[in-house]
């Protein structure tokens, strides 16, 4: 069975304007005492029993780039790693190179996945990203050149400022480096962010729904012509380079949940780290729980989870597990169409997932996340 740890690197050098994170620009400080705090919570864990081999380990932040490769190898020396297991490290493409990507590489790193966004100068600018195209370049290389051959690329559309040709531009930037995998999300603005501040004093506007749906539509038809599949409606890849990590989440599997702010689940229990990177060294260092919360979830919750999650996949969700008078409905309005004894999201029914799911299940509440990755 699939088994995934998600390990939280809280730590930035800069913070997108889009960013509601749990991320810390001023906090490098406690880079070892935490890096020390995580290989303890992991020791702890396994030590209890019941943590099988991890089919997937994900570094999520944040930018866990900024460990060093000797950080990042005694956290993953600290994970029991099942044979061939994905190891996936987010990046940004400013604080990469050679020698470091080889490192990781020999601590068992073998995906990563660098936050491009956009490869336009202004749209960069909007979203307070500090890298250029020569950068991202350069990343790219350096990714190549450690040996790493799993990469996924992280692009948002809907900037402020972004045209439908800037938007085109980064697709065809982005195919030009050859990337295994693609991860393309709407923009959101979130609350408290200095983004959402700018939409609050009317400097900038909220993403229009058919602009982005027009983008989104851009975005499946290029990465589909080159070869990248759509196997979850934010998520394209080149055939077996799909995201292990992510689609245990996606799957309903158990995850683990190393880190401050990190979400973990086991069957049928969710939990979730207390947020600052200070209480959850204090925390561990003291031998106590860094967890801060938890729910049990009843069946029916998990089964409505369960379909939610995999309406999202192309996959989708068996015919039978559905309501059949909503489900025709949804079919006869081009949102779902079968696929043998299954259901899957149209290209517009991927537009309007939510509301899909929303009209197909009952659901009675929204699960938790560790990555948009």
């Amino acid at each position: 069975m699939a088994f995934g740890v998600y390990v939280h690197i809280p730590f930035c050098s800069t913070r997108c304007d889009y960013c509601d994170f749990a991320t810390w620009t001023d906090r490098s400080h406690l880079v070892d005492d935490y890096v020390a705090a995580c290989v303890a919570d992991l020791g702890r864990r396994r030590a209890t029993g019941g943590v099988p081999p991890a089919t997937s380990l994900f570094f999520g932040g944040g930018t866990p780039s900024l460990l060093d490769p000797g950080q990042l190898r005694r956290i993953t020396e600290a994970v029991d790693l099942a044979p061939g297991a994905e190891v996936t490290v987010e990046c940004n493409p400013d604080s990469v190179d050679v020698a470091m990507l080889t490192g990781y590489r020999d601590a068992g790193v073998n995906r990563i996945s660098l936050g491009v966004q956009s490869t336009v100068p202004h749209v960069l600018e909007a979203l307070g990203r500090t890298h250029d195209r020569a950068n991202v370049e350069r990343a790219r290389d350096a990714v190549h050149d450690a040996g790493i051959t799993s990469l996924n690329i992280d692009v948002i559309f809907g900037a402020p400022g972004e045209s439908a040709d800037d938007w085109h531009t980064t697709l065809t930037d982005v195919l030009a480096l050859r990337p295994q995998h693609v991860s393309a999300y709407g923009l959101t603005i979130e609350a408290g962010t200095p983004m959402a501040e700018r939409v609050r004093t009317g400097s900038v506007t909220t993403p229009d729904d058919d602009d982005q749906a027009d983008r989104y539509c851009a975005a499946d038809q290029v990465l589909g012509d080159a070869g990248l599949s759509w196997y979850e409606v934010s998520n394209f890849a080149v055939p077996g380079h799909e995201s292990r990590h992510n689609s245990l989440y996606w799957s309903g599997d158990d995850y683990l949940a190393i880190g401050c702010a990190g979400h973990g689940y086991t069957a049928p229990r969710r939990w979730w780290n207390v947020r600052r990177p200070e209480d959850y060294i204090e925390r561990v260092s003291r031998g106590r729980s860094p967890e801060r919360g938890s729910e049990t979830l009843p069946a029916p919750k998990k089964v409505a989870e369960n379909l939610m999650l995999a309406l999202r996949t192309s996959r989708g969700v068996p015919a039978g597990s559905v309501p059949s008078g909503r489900a025709t409905a949804l079919v006869d309005a081009g949102l779902l169409t079968p696929a043998g004894d299954r259901l899957v999201l149209t290209l517009d029914g991927r537009l309007v997932a939510s509301e899909v799911t929303n009209r197909l299940v009952d659901l009675p509440g929204t699960p938790g996340a560790n990555s948009r990755r």
